[in-house]
């Protein structure tokens, strides 16, 4: 594992499979690390198959820095991949991810169309009740344990961000109150429905600069957290995407939230099963 300093933020990354050959960033979901089971075996089918992979830890998540800044964390979080993109020197890799890990990818891939080679996406977070699930749980109860507790009350929502990098602790506490409670009511607009856009943070225009070839895969007609529609609209918009059916049952996502939480288990244990998928993508010429 290795880190890098974007913007002021100390993001942990590591490098899998050999540097000559075609780059792949793959990027998880929720505020869950970039060891979280599924993760790293979906990467090393990827390297098996031929690919070399960078696993980041975005801002908030894993060992990297905790940080509040930018005017939504999903921005914040397509800004710092950009910006390790940068800094590591990467002229062209393709991208790939799941649930926030989906949103993340396209975010970023329309702000560096050019140097995206392909995108392969699943777990659209969208629809009324799915965005407003996010903004209550990534901001609405941070912001009420600050009103209840102060900065101090905080500290548990990031218990093994603080546990894999001690310094979080104190980026935390850095913050006055009010001005953290100010900052996650503005990160929740962040995840505000809207009929124009599948996907909060990205407008039509943006969807059109994103020409690459891209897959999405259709989300459970099940799942509310990832809409059927979100994704049916957003391969929709991308102008050369393909929508293809994913090799779980409907009822994939709802299973998910009854895998016990134990080592070695976790919501995206089945990601693997994406890998013969993701590799036949992207070896096509």
């Amino acid at each position: 594992m290795a880190r890098q300093d974007v913007g002021g933020i100390g993001i942990d990354y590591e490098f899998w499979g050999e540097a000559d050959a075609p780059l792949v960033i793959l990027t998880p979901g929720g505020r869950y690390p970039r060891d979280t089971a599924g993760l790293p075996q979906l990467g090393a089918a990827l390297v098996k198959g031929g690919y070399r992979v960078l696993s980041w830890d975005r801002p908030s998540c894993g060992a990297s820095d905790v940080s509040f800044e930018g005017v939504s964390e999903s921005v914040l979080h397509a800004d710092t991949l950009v910006g390790l993109a940068d800094a590591l020197g990467l002229e062209r890799f393709a991208l790939v991810g799941g649930s926030a890990g989906s949103r993340i990818s396209l975010m970023a891939a329309a702000r560096m169309p050019e140097r995206v080679s392909k995108l392969f996406i699943w777990w659209v977070s969208g629809g009324a009740i799915s965005l407003a699930q996010l903004a209550n749980y990534y901001c609405a109860d941070a912001a009420a344990a600050a009103t209840r507790g102060g900065m101090e009350a905080v500290l548990a929502g990031f218990a093994d961000q603080i546990a894999r990098n001690p310094r979080n602790r104190e980026l935390i506490l850095k913050w006055n109150v009010d001005d953290f409670i100010a900052r996650m009511q503005l990160w929740a607009e962040g995840y505000a429905y809207s009929r124009s856009s599948p996907v909060p943070g990205i407008s039509a225009d943006q969807f059109a600069r994103m020409t690459m070839p891209a897959v999405v895969l259709r989300s459970g007609k099940s799942d509310l957290s990832h809409t059927r529609e979100a994704s049916e609209q957003t391969a929709a918009l991308l102008p050369n995407a393909q929508l293809v059916e994913p090799p779980w049952p409907d009822q994939e996502w709802n299973n998910c939230g009854r895998i016990p939480s134990e080592p070695g288990r976790g919501r995206f244990e089945r990601w693997p099963l994406l890998a013969p998928m993701i590799l036949a993508f992207l070896d096509k010429r």
